[in-house]
């Protein structure tokens, strides 16, 4: 079957078109013909070398996520699902290919389309857990930074629905800016989030050398929580500013959707899944083939919402 590998870490065009063997569903697992695959923000941290501590190597195949028809199953699994349209979650990588293995996946309902349910399977969650990790009550700002990633525009449309008193976002155009005040945003700053205005709670998605002046648009008991690195790593001594500031009683914690049961991430994503005022965000649909591209428009900063790849 066709597959997408990493050939070689760093720049887009790092990425291969190949032949790779069709996997075998294990016990537990479905196989899936897949329809639609998530181009997320991972996969580039994963292309760009940035996680190769984890030991990623040359031949590796990114992709979390996809969507598509399961054509068989492993023993245990439910002879029912053969020919049902599923989501599906594929770990760390695999999911850029014709087929795939999955034990995590949730069957798509009908009015759902695969693309936009490989738009919502993870960052909607993820959104979801990271408000939650922030301690965000009804009533309080929020500042999305990195809003118009997949994560950031799921985290606005939360935030308003939850009853947040304002939600500002930094972005990169004031075109970007004014789709992301449709999804509920009230407030549109640039990249470096110039201005003198703070808020209970940052939800970061970029991390990078600049985070520690974020630290500065947090209220007093304000929470920056770090979602993704899509810029870096902050400065090694980025803890002396929350130091520095101790009287303001600040918290900076790390999220990761890894901490969440699979039960917890499978509730939240269903009633998204269902939900009638929870928008998906695609910004493109290009073919598998087409894999770079996707991975060169994420690095030049063109993507609002999320990439999806067809086989």
């Amino acid at each position: 079957m066709k597959a997408v590998v990493i050939e070689e870490f760093g720049p887009a065009e790092g990425l291969r078109v190949t032949e790779v063997p069709e996997p075998v569903p294990a016990a537990g697992q479905v196989l899936i013909e897949t329809e639609a695959i998530g181009v997320g923000g991972v996969d580039a941290v994963i292309r760009r070398g940035t996680l190769n501590s984890y030991g990623f190597q040359p031949g590796f195949i990114p992709g979390s996520e996809v969507a598509g028809t399961v054509v068989a199953v492993g023993e245990g699994v439910d002879e029912g699902l053969r020919g049902r349209r599923v989501w599906a979650f594929a770990g760390m990588g695999g999911g850029y290919a014709e087929r795939v293995a999955a034990s995590d996946f949730l069957p798509i309902p009908d009015a759902l389309s695969s693309e936009d349910a490989v738009a919502i399977g993870t960052s909607g969650p993820v959104a979801h857990f990271a408000l939650e990790q922030a301690h965000f009550r009804p009533g309080e700002t929020v500042l999305v930074r990195g809003a118009a990633g997949s994560i950031g525009v799921s985290a606005i449309q939360l935030a308003v629905r939850d009853g947040a008193k304002a939600v500002a976002v930094t972005t990169s155009s004031a075109e970007r800016g004014e789709r992301l005040k449709a999804l509920g945003a009230t407030q549109v700053l640039d990249r470096a989030g110039t201005g003198d205005d703070q808020y209970d709670v940052i939800i970061d998605l970029i991390a990078g050398e600049h985070l520690p002046g974020f630290f500065d648009k947090l209220n007093r008991n304000g929470r920056l929580v770090v979602v993704g690195i899509v810029g870096g790593m902050p400065p090694a001594d980025f803890g002396m500013k929350l130091m520095q500031d101790f009287r303001r009683s600040l918290s900076f914690v790390t999220f990761s959707a890894d901490t969440v049961s699979p039960e917890a991430m499978r509730t939240v994503r269903e009633e998204q899944f269902r939900s009638k005022d929870f928008k998906a965000v695609v910004h493109e649909v290009l073919k598998l083939d087409e894999a770079a591209l996707a991975h060169q428009k994420m690095d030049d900063g063109e993507v609002f919402g999320r990439i999806v790849l067809k086989p």
